[in-house]
């Protein structure tokens, strides 16, 4: 039996506090750093060793940090005994804005006091999960199981040590099944069974991308394309060159999707897909926003619209695309188009920006901003990042619809503002805000980026020196999120990209510095 124990085996447990923190911002000012978060937290369970339920043997492992509008910070931990993970004993340490103690979050009702060796075999808590799978028609085909993890069980009234065996095969309505079953260590009977989601691993042959995984869904005999349980169960459908109607959703025998040629309806859905998994990802791991929305819920995609459709679109609840006229343009798909079209409706449920004048602009520039940034976090070898909108469906010029170094060549777009910007085409006016973003991310001047030139003049002959794309997009995204309303003009923006810089980097930081001069460099001042 442990010992239950003091501060000193708390202050251990301290030191094993590792992997990395997601942080989210406070309106009032910078956060705090992921390590003092930690620290702090980790120093506050040690004062209050009560409330972490303090065990020889015991650790913890930090894991996301939010940080309020006030300056609340809560930080989330694992806890793990002699070693061995503790499930369902995470917590989460609440503190104030002065770093006072609010309280622990947790189910852990006492202190573990358990032993952790076990007196079952692995191979025997094995056998035994694998003959139950065998007896219960609900679940078919479960003959393969993990070798099994020794854990504590602590999601009942009694901790116990107990056999982690995760099997895979069918429920009897076809889905997927994915059964984690913890089997008693000490005394070889089965204490509870779990289902867990299954994300078939399948592959896309996309058009733009090469191939690439995707995580899919089974059902009975077919595979759909379709994420079951993570990314919201996003999916991908087909409209049949319709302009309205019902859409299917797109299936296939194998967990294979497309060929990579457009002779395969498949492969634009492949392509769509993925960039909408591609775009989930990025916002989730970059910023921690969990979806388009920021509530964990998820929208779809719809490919195959019209007939010599050039465009894709957001409407507030999916994301659709053209197969563009097949001469000039292929089928809209292409990674930065799924990140633009899906960053709309991040727009949409944050700042609102009109659609229409300068903020309509800004609005625009927002989705080509993070449709960019999403093709340089995919790093996909087949469409590197770079700052041309679109140049994977431009089948004669590969230059895409615009380019964020030099809106003005392409003949339409603004580099640098004017009085009259409001009253131009958002896609148009969307290049102050695309300049600005380039200059303040790569600087003024040539350079290659990923094998394509670049080239970035500045509107008033100054040389801009950049902060590169993570500071840059960190800056944008604050501001569109905390500062920027439904009518922020180019001037607001300004505006609003430096109470971010000054939350984020501080005032008169380098990063804060830059976003001034990038702001000049495009005539707004």
């Amino acid at each position: 039996m442990r010992r239950t124990a003091g501060l000193a085996a708390l202050a251990l447990a301290a030191t094993a506090a590792a992997l990395p923190l997601t942080t989210v911002t406070s309106a009032q000012g910078a956060a705090p750093a992921p390590s003092d978060a930690r620290g702090a937290a980790l120093a506050a369970l040690q004062r209050h060793p009560g409330a972490a339920r303090a065990a020889e043997g015991q650790a913890f492992v930090a894991g996301t940090t939010i940080v309020d509008p006030d300056g609340s910070t809560h930080v989330r931990f694992d806890r793990t005994l002699d070693g061995l993970r503790v499930v369902g004993g995470d917590l989460v340490v609440h503190q104030d804005a002065s770093g006072g103690w609010d309280g622990v979050s947790q189910t852990l009702g006492a202190p573990l006091t358990l032993g952790t060796n076990a007196r079952v075999a692995r191979t025997a808590a094995r056998r035994t999960v694998l003959a139950r799978n065998a007896r219960t028609a609900a679940v078919r085909g479960d003959d393969r199981a993990s070798r099994g993890e020794l854990v504590v069980d602590a999601t009942g009234g009694t901790p116990r040590l107990a056999w982690e065996v995760v099997s895979e095969g069918t429920q009897a309505d076809g889905t997927p099944s994915r059964l984690a079953t913890y089997v008693d260590a000490g005394t070889g009977m089965v204490i509870r069974s779990e289902q867990q989601v299954v994300n078939v691993d399948g592959t896309g042959n996309t058009l733009y991308s090469g191939s690439v995984p995707l995580s899919v869904t089974k059902s009975g005999t077919t595979y759909q394309l379709r994420n079951d349980g993570i990314r919201g169960n996003t999916y991908t459908a087909d409209l049949g060159n319709k302009q309205g109607g019902k859409a299917t959703l797109i299936t296939s025998s194998t967990p294979t999707f497309g060929n990579g040629l457009t002779s395969d309806r498949a492969t634009a859905g492949a392509d769509a897909q993925y960039g909408s998994n591609e775009t989930w990802d990025y916002y989730k791991t970059t910023f921690n926003r969990d979806g388009i929305f920021g509530t964990g819920a998820g929208s779809y995609n719809v490919v195959h619209y019209g007939r010599n459709y050039v465009n894709a679109f957001w409407d507030g609840t999916k994301m659709t695309y053209g197969d563009g006229d097949g001469v000039n343009y292929g089928p809209l798909v292409s990674l930065d188009v799924a990140g633009h079209e899906m960053s709309h409706g991040v727009t949409g449920n944050t700042a609102k920006l009109t659609y229409s004048g300068e903020s309509g602009g800004l609005n625009e520039a927002t989705s080509d901003i993070f449709g960019t940034m999403v093709e340089f976090y995919a790093a996909n070898a087949n469409d590197p990042g770079d700052y041309l909108i679109g140049e994977e469906f431009d089948l004669k010029k590969h230059l895409g619809f615009r380019r964020m170094d030099n809106p003005a060549s392409d003949g339409s777009s603004l580099s640098c503002w004017t009085s009259g910007a409001g009253s131009v085409d958002v896609h148009y006016s969307s290049g102050i805000g695309n300049h600005f973003f380039y200059l303040l991310a790569e600087g003024s001047g040539a350079k290659t980026i990923n094998g394509v030139a670049h080239n970035s003049p500045t509107c008033n002959g100054s040389t801009v020196i950049g902060i590169g794309r993570t500071a840059a997009a960190a800056i944008w995204y604050r501001a569109l999120t905390v500062y920027m309303t439904s009518n922020t003009n180019y001037a607001g923006a300004r505006v609003a990209t430096l109470k971010a810089a000054t939350d984020l980097y501080g005032a008169g930081s380098t990063q804060y510095d830059t976003v001034a001069a990038a702001w000049s460099a495009v005539s707004v001042s």
